[in-house]
């Protein structure tokens, strides 16, 4: 092999390796121990304070990383279908390792974001964030019940107390 061709394939290998450590570095959060219900009650506290605060009624959820029902809480004259979507926005966060926000940005930027329809359990309304512990994913929140950026406001009220 001449030094020509040696050098063209450390160079090729070295590209590669930083194009790796690229993609590495942008994977999602893995998951962590899944969040105790004590925990769990610290992230729904302020979310629901700040629904309080806002005259806002909400439903809140927390889950562990497999998308289990951890905890919920709903305020009075919520409405019914909020119990559900809260819920599931908080599935959501949690199996697909980002905020149901950005699922709806991709969706409502169209094109290849349309197949987001086609996920199972994909909620695409903002209103559902992973829990973060020591950067491992241990649960989500989801929030309803108002307009998505009200359930976003919210559900960042209690994911922000979880470190």
């Amino acid at each position: 092999m001449s030094r020509k061709t040696m050098v063209r394939c450390l160079a090729a290998v070295l590209i590669a390796l930083c194009a790796m450590a690229g993609a590495v570095a942008q994977m999602p959060n893995p998951y962590g121990m899944p969040i105790s219900l004590e925990n769990a009650r610290k992230a729904a506290a302020p979310a629901m304070a700040e629904a309080a605060k806002n005259n806002w009624t909400m439903a809140v959820a927390i889950v562990d990383p497999g998308g289990n029902l951890v905890y919920y809480e709903k305020m009075d004259n919520t409405q019914l279908g909020s119990a559900t979507v809260a819920i599931d926005k908080a599935r959501s966060a949690a199996l697909f390792k980002r905020p149901t926000k950005a699922l709806q940005d991709a969706l409502a930027a169209g094109g290849d974001g349309l197949r987001i329809l086609r996920l199972q359990g994909a909620v695409p309304i903002e209103g559902g964030i992973p829990l973060l512990m020591d950067g491992k994913i241990v649960g989500a929140i989801g929030v309803s019940g108002g307009t998505s950026a009200q359930d976003g406001q919210c559900a960042k009220a209690g994911a922000d107390t979880i470190k």
